[in-house]
């Protein structure tokens, strides 16, 4: 890859396209203060303006069709599925679709890609984008052709003019020429409203949205073609290294620059206020340098507790700064007190990692007041504005190319090796590939928060949910727009200790009349350290899912109840329609047999159970049911199947809904298994694969899917709601086949043992 770039201008010149787009953002009195001031958020300015006709679609001479997009394909397939919407409102072949995506230069800012919310935000605009395009391609078939619009039939990207048997293609309509023609929209980001005036298909007509299109990235990444982040190479590029100190939030009082003369190809040594790097001709002098520099670093102002036990007696303990209400009604308390039966239970979920299989990467190229770079990001306007107040330049002369990394579940929102990148590529004058290392990325990536949870609820005499009190206490995750990265941070910006995200709910989907839920936030080291917090995959919800599905799954039991009959006596009105649904159907698939758990009659030291658990998402419901084998010898427990019934709303491809669906239960086995951080008050201790270990292939459970499609519903996503259940299913499986509850995650061999002798698990 070189690094020349291409305007949107020059592009059209060159492939006789024609864009078509729309507005969103006003005049530059939106853009916020910039500069290394304290708690000073990025703004979200940026992209292309979204009510003129040249900033979504453009048409070449060929009749391919590029659709440009700010949302990013984390390896979800969402790419495909856009393109697939565009398709079909334009009757054009799937093969003529080309994605543009997550390019500053090129792109309307539709907001981050997260929250499995890309189809269900960025879905029907991409819609209407593509039905105004198709309306003026008609308007001006119409001319063309002499007829009225409502005469004309489009296939294949061909305006046919009824039984005349003329004929026009969308390329040739367009003629090279731009549109110049605006359209309305309102709204910011993933509120944008787009041409909501103009009528798109009726989904009863659709021939491409609803069918299992080949993902689009997926045939150059088979042979090797595609180009990652890591694979990105600029003439006269350079290859730099962070320094880390040993202990955490340090700060370099000497670096002695003499300590790695001896090592050829070293360009420079950069170091600003706490950060420093090495800047090198070859990455391997790089690594040699980066590990032989001699710096001399503060002791730490403040200390971590000293590993996770000390955590959860941390989170226990420390007073809150806010305490957010979720779903409440009734009187909890009160209810309680009338309870025939009382349930008061705390779970405890760890931190845990984000575990890129390949470290993040970024390219910079920093030129005078101008900034190129190459990198992945969840956010590449957030990532884009980051960087240019790092710098100090004005947001629109940083340009942010995205390049898929290896992985991301939250940890790209924004990343923090493009920053590294650009201190070291702006010290240098030349372009910089900073390409973290394996501890770098375990050691310093931020962290899903842990989470302690308190539960008490009752039953009454006809064993019914008589109150219910939901209690969480967690460290915050703070918006990437408000909490500078790393390299930010150690430049002396400071983050904005607002904006912080717990949610306040419980997650559980049941109709209980008295109820209560809260979810406190615990106050955290915010200076640069290697347990930041940050969103992982569907933030929360797994650890709220395995306190509430387990606490549901006691309560059954003491009521000596099916757990898939307690469940369903839970749920009622048409609010619950779709809940219902997608348990009945995982039953069905699952060949559920209606009994009480634990199962009796079990003996040998090879046991097996099974375990229902239910969750939600955006929209989106899922039911799970989980088949596991457990050693009581050894503790091990063995997940052998897993059934996911899944109700997303409208499908758009459903060969990349069941390849996020499986890839979730795969992730959430993992999580509920075998991930912890290990900790200390120096710092992370867990930093390669051995010490923190994820599922590996002869341990992934066979999966098998129900998709439950809804076509007069929008798309809700799926790139997140299978995994929250899994890690609850398992643990009423490990319930069902042995008897006891486990109450901490993970659930490994060492705490099932434990369990099982009577100890605290």
């Amino acid at each position: 890859m070189t690094s020349k770039t291409i305007s949107r201008r020059d592009l059209l010149k060159g492939s006789g396209a024609v864009i078509v787009g729309f507005n969103l953002f006003g005049p530059a009195a939106r853009l916020l203060a910039q500069g290394a001031q304290g708690g000073t958020p990025i703004s979200n300015a940026g992209g292309l303006p979204s009510t003129e006709l040249d900033s979504w679609i453009a048409v070449a001479a060929d009749g391919t069709v590029s659709v440009f997009t700010s949302k990013v394909d984390l390896g979800t397939g969402t790419g495909t599925a856009l393109g697939q919407i565009v398709a079909e409102e334009l009757d054009v072949p799937v093969g003529k679709i080309r994605m543009v995506i997550g390019d500053t230069d090129k792109s309307v800012d539709q907001g981050r890609t997260s929250a499995s919310r890309t189809l269900e935000r960025a879905g029907p605009q991409m819609r209407q984008a593509a039905a105004a395009a198709r309306q003026e391609l008609l308007h001006r078939a119409s001319a063309k052709l002499g007829v009225s619009a409502e005469q004309l039939v489009v296939s294949g990207g061909v305006v046919s003019a009824g039984g005349s048997g003329d004929t026009v293609s969308y390329a040739a309509l367009v003629g090279g020429k731009r549109f110049d023609t605006k359209i309305s929209a309102s709204g910011e980001q993933w509120d944008l409203k787009v041409a909501p005036e103009i009528k798109p298909k009726d989904p009863k007509d659709y021939k491409v949205v609803g069918t299992p299109v080949p993902r689009f990235d997926l045939p150059p990444k088979f042979t090797g073609e595609f180009t990652y982040s890591a694979d990105v190479r600029l003439p006269g590029m350079l290859h730099g290294r962070v320094v880390r100190p040993p202990v955490v939030n340090s700060a370099p009082l000497t670096v002695d620059e003499s300590s790695i003369r001896q090592i050829p190809g070293i360009v420079k040594v950069v170091h600003e206020g706490s950060f420093v790097g090495v800047v090198a001709e070859t990455e391997w002098a790089a690594i040699q340098a980066a590990k032989a520099l001699k710096v001399t670093w503060s002791t730490p102002p403040k200390q971590f507790p000293a590993g996770p036990a000390a955590m959860y007696e941390y989170l226990r303990n420390t007073k809150s700064f806010a305490d957010r209400a979720g779903t409440e009604k009734g009187n909890a308390a009160g209810a309680l007190l009338q309870a025939s039966k009382k349930f008061d239970n705390t779970y405890y979920w760890p931190f845990q990692m984000h575990a890129m299989i390949g470290p993040s990467c970024a390219v910079a190229d920093v030129r005078g007041d101008k900034a190129t770079i190459w990198s992945g990001s969840q956010a590449p306007f957030i990532t884009r504005n980051g960087v240019a107040r790092l710098l100090g330049l004005p947001e629109q002369n940083v340009h942010f190319i995205y390049t898929e990394g290896s992985g991301c579940y939250g940890r790209l929102e924004p990343d923090d090796a493009p920053e590294d990148a650009a201190l070291m590529s702006r010290a240098t004058g030349k372009p910089v590939r900073v390409h973290w290392m394996r501890e770098d990325e375990h050691g310093w990536e931020p962290k899903g928060p842990p989470q302690l949870i308190s539960i008490r609820s009752g039953l009454d005499a006809q064993g019914k949910v008589v109150g219910w009190d939901y209690s969480e206490r967690t460290l915050p995750w703070t918006d990437a727009r408000l909490s500078p990265m790393l390299a930010s941070r150690q430049t002396g910006i400071k983050p904005d200790e607002n904006g912080v995200f717990l949610g306040g709910n419980d997650g559980a989907a049941y109709n209980f009349e008295d109820r209560k839920a809260v979810v406190s936030g615990i106050p955290w080291i915010m200076s640069a350290n290697p347990l930041r917090t940050c969103n992982l995959r569907a933030p929360y919800s797994q650890a709220r899912c395995f306190a509430t599905e387990s606490q549901m799954d006691e309560m059954a039991a003491a009521a000596g109840a099916d757990p898939l009959e307690f469940r369903l006596r839970h749920l009622s009105g048409n609010e619950s329609k779709r809940v219902v649904d997608v348990l009945r159907a995982v039953a069905g698939r699952a060949q559920w047999q209606a009994r009480p758990s634990p199962q009796a009659g079990k003996s040998g030291n090879v046991v097996t159970g099974r375990g229902l658990a239910l969750s939600g998402l955006s929209g989106t419901v899922v039911a799970q049911v989980a088949e596991i084998e457990l050693d009581k010898s050894t503790g091990k427990v063995t997940v052998k199947k897993v059934t996911v019934a899944h109700d997303c709303g409208i499908i758009v491809n459903p060969d990349g809904v069941r390849n996020q669906i499986e890839g979730n239960v795969i992730q959430g086995a993992s999580r509920a298994l075998m991930e912890e951080v290990d900790f200390d008050s120096a710092g992370v201790k867990s930093l390669n694969w051995q010490s923190y270990p994820i599922i590996r292939f002869d341990e992934v459970p066979d999966v098998e899917i129900v998709l439950i499609n809804q076509p007069a519903m929008q798309p809700m996503g799926a790139g997140e709601a299978a995994s929250i259940a899994t890690g609850a299913a398992i643990a009423n499986a490990i319930f069902d086949a042995v008897g006891v509850r486990l109450r901490q995650a993970p659930f490994t061999p060492e705490r099932v043992l434990r369990a099982l002798r009577g100890g605290a698990a």
